[in-house]
């Protein structure tokens, strides 16, 4: 069957068998849409953030560290459990 059959069968259905075949048209796009190329994945440890905050004697110990910032920044009354 070529292009110019399928264009005249096409115009022959009534507007729901039209709508119908347009469906069924998107549906084999999607599903026989081209496989994206894959993007290449790198290790997280190859990220620029990674590291940023190596060198500060600050943020060795995290809890400490937010407990401190919280009893600055809202006052001694923040009594938020501690682990250690």
């Amino acid at each position: 069957m070529n292009q110019d059959a399928i264009l005249r069968g096409f115009q022959s259905l009534p507007p729901e068998a039209q709508k119908q075949v347009a469906d069924f048209i998107t549906f084999l796009q999607t599903r026989y849409k081209p496989a994206r190329r894959k993007t290449r994945q790198t290790h997280l440890s190859a990220e620029a953030f990674v590291g940023i905050w190596k060198d500060r004697d600050d943020l060795q110990d995290s809890s400490k560290w937010v407990h401190e910032t919280r009893t600055r920044e809202w006052g001694q009354n923040n009594d938020i459990p501690r682990s250690g």
